[in-house]
């Protein structure tokens, strides 16, 4: 193999989607439950978009260069149930995770894993098929923090309209 990266359908992030959907699911997370997303751009990364937005869950995408404190402060704000980390996005959830209430869920990615870490690959064992939850346009989706350079980070609540064009640039770069 040249390491050149297999080809991503469509099909297959709705599959790799449906699969984490069902076993976020399965962990209990619902409609309204924040899930952050402290990754770069990856094919792991849209997948849980993806899976969250079919959940009725609102995903809260922060910078994988974010050191604790500023992990720390926008995962109690948000009150984040699930949070998906990679290699270097981990060593800076590990040291606030038990500061994070809320935080019951942490996945890693590209092999981030240690104690309390649910491998990426076990979410992927769950079935392909997932019956999505019906939403309105104005439905909550997407929380993004504020840079805070006048004060604390401030959270803004995007609806599902707003999805289109920040999630179909992604993925079109990724495929």
């Amino acid at each position: 193999e040249d390491g050149a990266r297999a080809a991503l359908t469509f099909f297959d992030l709705q599959q790799q989607a449906n699969r984490l959907a069902n076993s976020l699911t399965a962990a209990g997370v619902a409609r309204g439950d924040r899930v952050a997303l402290i990754l770069p751009q990856r094919p792991e990364t849209i997948v849980a978009h993806l899976a969250a937005y079919q959940l009725g869950a609102i995903t809260v995408p922060l910078s994988f260069l974010f050191g604790p404190e500023a992990l720390e402060y926008r995962l109690q704000n948000s009150a984040a149930k699930v949070a998906f980390v990679d290699p270097q996005s981990l060593p800076n959830l590990a040291p606030v995770r038990d500061r994070c209430a809320a935080l019951t869920l942490v996945v890693g990615v590209a092999g981030a894993g240690g104690p309390g870490v649910e491998p990426w690959e076990s979410l992927q064992a769950a079935s392909r098929h997932f019956t999505r939850i019906e939403t309105r346009a104005t439905d909550p989706a997407i929380l993004i923090y504020t840079s805070g350079t006048t004060g604390p980070p401030k959270g803004a609540l995007m609806p599902q309209q707003c999805l289109i064009g920040p999630i179909l640039f992604p993925v079109y770069r990724l495929l």
